[in-house]
């Protein structure tokens, strides 16, 4: 069982940016991470992935080109960068891994969740 742990979630206002990171453990360096997120009143929907040893990213249109996902495996730790945030990127955000090769941005595709940690863009 592998255990995600979120954290860098907090306010900002438009334009700013964060870092989000998400440590697993025990480390697992076979498995695809991403990031998923939740609006109020919206369904999860991922937004970034990143392959086992990193070499490969995948990302929703909606924060391409703004978000950036990376991997430290000698520190089990994902990254996601997000500059450039708009109210609408406001959410709850979760890590996933997996090793399922399916789709990068589905749910079905990641075994473990972590229990997120939540953003709040303020125009």
């Amino acid at each position: 069982q592998v255990q995600l742990v979120e954290s860098g979630g907090g306010s900002v206002q438009a334009g700013g940016s964060l870092r989000l990171s998400c440590e697993a453990s025990p480390p697992e360096y076979r498995l695809r991470m991403a990031w998923f997120r939740q609006a109020p009143a919206h369904e999860r929907e991922g937004i970034a992935a990143i392959s086992s040893a990193g070499h490969n990213t995948y990302y929703a249109d909606s924060v391409k080109g703004r978000f950036t996902i990376t991997r430290d495996n000698a520190k089990n730790t994902a990254y996601l960068e997000m500059n450039s945030l708009k109210p609408e990127d406001t959410g709850m955000y979760y890590c996933a891994a997996g090793a399922s090769p399916r789709s990068p941005l589905i749910e079905s595709t990641y075994n473990f969740w972590g229990r997120g940690t939540r953003v709040t863009v303020s125009s």
